[in-house]
């Protein structure tokens, strides 16, 4: 192709020194001018896709050979390529770079992982879990209290509804414990019935430890578990303990245990009956649980028709609606997270 194209280019630039016309010698070629000009403009190179080319820089098949053998030796088998072009440098040599060493190592599957320790284990993201009524999917997870003694802390255990945002349950112990979190669930039973309720935590021994899963099966507790150092995994309980310590009158330290339980309570009380939750369309968490948002909504969609007949001059086309999403996600996968991103914008 690149010969007849070559051929083509010197039998029109001979028409043209001999008087003829460019176009009258394209059109007996059977090309058009852009085609000539563009095939004496790329140099005389086919530039098509998966055409073959020339790469000043490739290195040769036994130059290939020589990485292989180099890294596979005796002397660098246990070194990565980072570590022996080091040493070739000091030694006077250069073969490679360090990552063409991964790369053709990686092209003939001797790309292995080197030395005493466990590889890397890529963990799965979890599955993509929904929400839309209360008592379906719980997140729990325990945080420090800090005490007026260095060094010296309480720990609280905290489990809030995903969908009504409200503090199921807690306690403060002075240690953590896979029993004490056990104990724990236990005497929830007698408030809510958990068959069947996903509850997701992270991957700490409270969480994972014997008695604490088999307490779990027992009240047909489905645990789920967020990936080591992903605390998106787990967000609703993070946003919760922020909320916490940055709230108004957090004492910052407490006492002793029965101060920081007392302060607890007021706190917790406070969030589920008082607390005017953001994603919720500023209702309490209280509320959303019981469906009374719904008729709240209503009667500020109500006050808002007014105001806006009332003046319909000071509003634009963009009308607000109050309201709050019905399906809460864990874990969104790509698709949810778009869909999400277009009702928001």
């Amino acid at each position: 192709m690149l010969d007849e194209k070559l051929h083509a280019l010197e039998l029109i630039k001979e028409a043209m020194a001999s008087g003829a016309r460019k176009k009258k010698a394209c059109e007996t070629i059977g090309i058009s001018i852009r085609a000539f000009q563009r095939w004496g403009q790329s140099c005389n190179k086919d530039c098509r896709k998966g055409a073959l080319k020339k790469v000043p820089r490739k290195l040769s098949e036994a130059e290939r050979q020589q990485v292989k053998d180099t890294a596979c030796g005796q002397q660098y088998k246990d070194l990565n390529p980072y570590e022996i072009v080091a040493l070739l440098a000091e030694n006077g040599t250069y073969i490679a770079s360090e990552r063409t060493f991964y790369r053709i190592l990686k092209a003939d599957g001797l790309l292995h992982h080197r030395g005493n320790g466990k590889p890397a284990v890529r963990k799965p993201v979890p599955d993509e879990l929904v929400a839309t009524v209360p008592n379906q999917i719980w997140s729990w997870d325990i945080t420090w209290l800090r005490t007026d003694v260095r060094g010296l802390f309480y720990y609280t255990y905290m489990i809030k509804d995903i969908w009504t945002k409200d503090i199921v349950g807690w306690e403060i112990h002075d240690r953590e414990d896979d029993e004490l979190a056990a104990a724990m669930f236990k005497r929830l039973q007698l408030k809510h019935n958990m068959k069947g309720i996903i509850l997701r935590s992270d991957n700490g021994n409270p969480m994972k430890g014997a008695t604490m899963l088999m307490t779990l099966y027992n009240l047909g507790v489905i645990p789920s578990y967020s990936r080591p150092g992903v605390s998106n995994d787990n967000p609703f309980i993070k946003a919760l303990f922020k909320t916490l310590k940055y709230t108004a009158g957090y004492p910052g330290q407490f006492k002793d245990i029965e101060h920081a339980r007392t302060w607890m309570a007021n706190f917790v009380n406070w969030y589920n009956t008082e607390h005017r939750h953001s994603a919720l369309g500023y209702v309490t968490p209280q509320q959303r649980r019981s469906g009374e948002y719904k008729e709240i909504f209503e009667k500020r969609n109500v006050t808002l028709a007014a105001a806006r007949k009332r003046n319909p001059e000071r509003w634009g086309k963009k009308q607000k609606v109050w309201g709050c999403v019905e399906q809460v996600y864990l874990n969104p996968g790509k698709n949810t997270k778009e869909r999400l991103m277009k009702k928001i914008a």
